[in-house]
């Protein structure tokens, strides 16, 4: 359901089909436009693709900031950077008008979450243009099929190559506390690799302004059993993904229990929180835009409804 703020989807909702943009310019590929112009948003756009086997999407520049999210097999993303093979765990960001283009794995399919900011302008063909193949592509004519051209083999993300600036990569265990050490660390510990841990949550940067992002951002986060975020809310919009487990989420007052595959959206001014009722973690991706101030970034029900009976006792 949808209300003037929020959006709930469940994963048994999905509805893949083929962007309009994209047809006669990509084989296999299908998107769920989850948050899109028809919902409570106008900074957002967040969808699920999909890329069958042997797919591919011609190469192509977008006039918004996307990233990417990999939940589900392999695929080979080029950029103006090169080719890189993306499996599930990577994640990366394509910049404004950088050119780039898709082509799945022969041997299965590929799923990923695709964030996009600003939100995607149907009346302008969803502000995506068809340009000319990228040099040295790895596979003989774009689009034509033939997987047996390919020039070399796609490197896989690694994360502790200095040269790897638009991509990472993060796990499960990631979001464990007690695996923030160096020796379970594949890049070196800083600020960069930090998990921040509060009230039972834990939380990890994936993209943001560090890695060339400047329109969005994309966290992994994590509420252990009995994790609670109390009420708020944002001057941002915020979508979440749920990836494991269950959680009792609440966005201006309609509550939702909220497992694997489901969508939320929370638009600004959406007072919302979450509560894992589980004895097991709850994990899901989380995506803001545009990106957070500096400062006030959060506004909780609570401090302001100590000062609003403060104020009126007083009065």
């Amino acid at each position: 359901m949808a209300t003037s703020r929020h959006v709930v989807r469940r994963g048994g909702e999905s509805n893949f089909a083929v962007p309009q943009a994209f047809v006669g310019k990509s084989e296999g590929f299908r998107r769920w436009a989850v948050v899109a112009e028809d919902a409570p948003a106008v900074h957002t756009g967040f969808a699920m693709c999909t890329l069958e086997a042997r797919g591919w999407v011609a190469t192509h520049v977008h006039s918004y900031e996307e990233s990417v999210y990999i939940l589900e097999g392999e695929a080979e993303l080029s950029t103006s950077e090169g080719v890189f093979k993306l499996r599930a765990g990577d994640y990366g960001l394509i910049q404004v008008a950088v050119p780039h283009s898709w082509r799945a794995s022969p041997s299965g399919n590929a799923r990923w979450a695709q964030m996009m900011a600003p939100q995607p302008r149907s009346r302008f063909g969803n502000d995506t243009f068809f340009v000319d193949p990228l040099p040295d592509p790895p596979h003989k004519g774009e689009g034509d099929g033939d997987v047996t051209g390919r020039t070399r083999e796609a490197p896989r993300i690694d994360v502790r190559d200095p040269r790897t600036r638009s991509f990472g990569h993060i796990e499960r265990s990631n979001m464990e506390v007690s695996r923030q050490t160096q020796d379970q660390l594949a890049v070196s510990a800083s600020m960069r690799t930090a998990l921040l841990v509060y009230s039972g949550i834990t939380v990890k940067m994936m993209i943001d302004s560090d890695l060339g992002a400047q329109l969005s951002t994309m966290f992994m986060v994590q509420y252990e059993p009995n994790g609670v975020a109390g009420q708020h809310d944002h001057p941002f919009e915020e979508t979440y993904l749920i990836l494991d487990g269950e959680v009792d989420a609440t966005f201006d007052g309609e509550r939702y229990r909220m497992t694997a595959g489901d969508i939320g959206f929370a638009g600004v001014g959406c007072v919302h929180g979450f509560a894992n009722p589980a004895k097991v973690p709850v994990r899901w991706l989380e995506t803001q835009a545009p990106q957070p101030p500096a400062r006030h970034s959060y506004r909780f029900a609570r401090d302001w409804d100590y000062l609003r009976e403060h104020t009126r006792t007083k009065a």
